[in-house]
């Protein structure tokens, strides 16, 4: 191959580079984007770590230290079409602000809905430990039972029984007869307009883990930390805590 060749080979390159970038850019153009904020509260009391003093529903009361939970398979949804976010896996940390909210893009449209998984999809607990937002360093990885924690919450209530009156919630398990992944669905009415941006606050209600399908009393049941039938009920219970903020 002579020189002449080689360059026009070099050219072609840059030209396709520079078309394939263009396209991306055209299409990024098109698009919208939408900002989910989850916003942990306790009962309509803004959650404040360590410091600040809750009751739940059994007039048990309680510090949170840690609350983290995942947040995967992000979609918008209206009547025709089903729109979801690229590689979706999101480790939302109360004491992070910075992880509260993200953002992903939309073709422009009226929607109707936002689903997500409430915890970490059955693929990706089969293949291990994975990278990012789900690197075993987060801390919600199961090295000894090779699954991810969904959701964390630890603490103290005078309520527990357990050493130093401590509270904690490892609610784990996905597959077979205890699999807390759950599907939320969440009625939201917006609309996308190309190279505009809407934001959608979710009021995230902790004081759920405690009474819904099930009452889950501090005194009996401080500690949940493996794949069981408690966790399971804990599960149902915090899958309420989410609603849109109008």
């Amino acid at each position: 191959m002579n020189n002449t060749n080689k360059w026009l080979i070099v050219i072609l390159a840059i030209l396709l580079c520079q078309q394939v970038m263009a396209q991306n850019n055209q299409t990024q153009n098109n698009q919208g984007t939408i900002t989910l904020s989850f916003i942990p509260n306790v009962a309509g009391k803004p959650l404040v770590l360590n410091d600040s003093s809750y009751t739940n529903p059994f007039d048990e009361i309680y510090q949170i230290s840690k609350f983290r939970f995942y947040v995967s398979q992000v979609s918008a949804k209206d009547k025709q079409r089903s729109q979801k976010e690229k590689n979706s896996y999101h480790l939302i940390d109360a004491a992070d602000p910075a992880s509260l909210q993200f953002s992903f893009s939309l073709k422009p449209g009226k929607y109707n809905s936002i689903d997500f998984l409430l915890g970490v999809d059955s693929v990706r607990n089969f293949s291990g430990a994975q990278t990012g937002e789900l690197d075993p360093v987060k801390n919600m990885f199961w090295t000894w039972n090779s699954g991810y924690v969904m959701l964390k919450l630890e603490g103290r209530s005078t309520a527990s029984t357990a050493l130093n009156n401590r509270i904690e919630y490892h609610i784990g398990g996905y597959s077979g007869a205890f699999n807390t992944i759950k599907k939320i669905h969440l009625d939201a009415n917006f609309e996308i307009v190309a190279g505009k941006s809407v934001s959608l606050p979710i009021k995230t209600d902790i004081n759920t883990l405690w009474q819904g399908a099930h009452d889950i009393r501090i005194a009996a049941s401080p500690v949940c930390a493996i794949p069981c039938a408690l966790a399971m009920q804990i599960a149902d219970n915090y899958s309420k805590m989410f609603s849109i903020i109008k």
